[in-house]
């Protein structure tokens, strides 16, 4: 970002009402505690350099000195938990693994729904592919894949702490 980029987004800043403001306080503390790609509100495709870009976007919008929500302070310190996890190699692998492993199984699914639909027509265009990479660019297929992620950070989270407590 040069000087005239940082000048923008400050005058940017400068304008955003105190309701945006409170506004994302609210989304960032509702978010899912596992997934730093929520916290930031990225795409799980985001780069090390979306994930900075984003995280001085919404840093500045919670800022504790700019923003009057009782709680920005915890939503900043949030933010940057998430942006340190996802600039953090191992984590970020493990997140992607998540991702990765969330798509497998949401796509067997849909291969098993798709084998009982007939329909011919569909059928040669799965086959083709092209269907389902349009099928997995929508909105509906994005939530599916938000909380099949949810789920299954939840059940190594749970694992993890599972283990810990035997280990004491």
């Amino acid at each position: 970002m040069g000087e005239t980029d940082d000048e923008l987004l400050k005058n940017f800043f400068a304008e955003v009402s105190e309701v945006e403001r409170e506004n994302e306080v609210q989304r960032i503390l509702s978010c899912f505690k596992l997934n730093a790609f929520e916290y930031l509100n990225l795409p799980f495709d985001s780069s090390p350099e979306d994930v900075k870009r984003q995280y001085r976007k919404l840093s500045l919008l919670v800022h504790p000195d700019k923003c009057k929500h009782p709680q920005a302070k915890e939503a900043f310190g949030a933010l940057a938990k998430a942006q340190q996890l996802l600039l953090e190699p191992q984590e970020r692998e493990y997140l992607l693994s998540q991702v990765n492993a969330a798509k497998e199984e949401l796509r067997s699914k849909r291969k098993k729904l798709l084998k009982k639909d007939n329909a011919s027509k569909l059928k040669s265009q799965v086959d083709e592919g092209k269907y389902e990479q349009q099928y997995e660019k929508s909105d509906e297929y994005q939530q599916q894949l938000k909380m099949k992620v949810r789920e299954l950070l939840t059940e190594h989270e749970w694992r993890r702490r599972k283990m810990q407590m035997r280990v004491y």
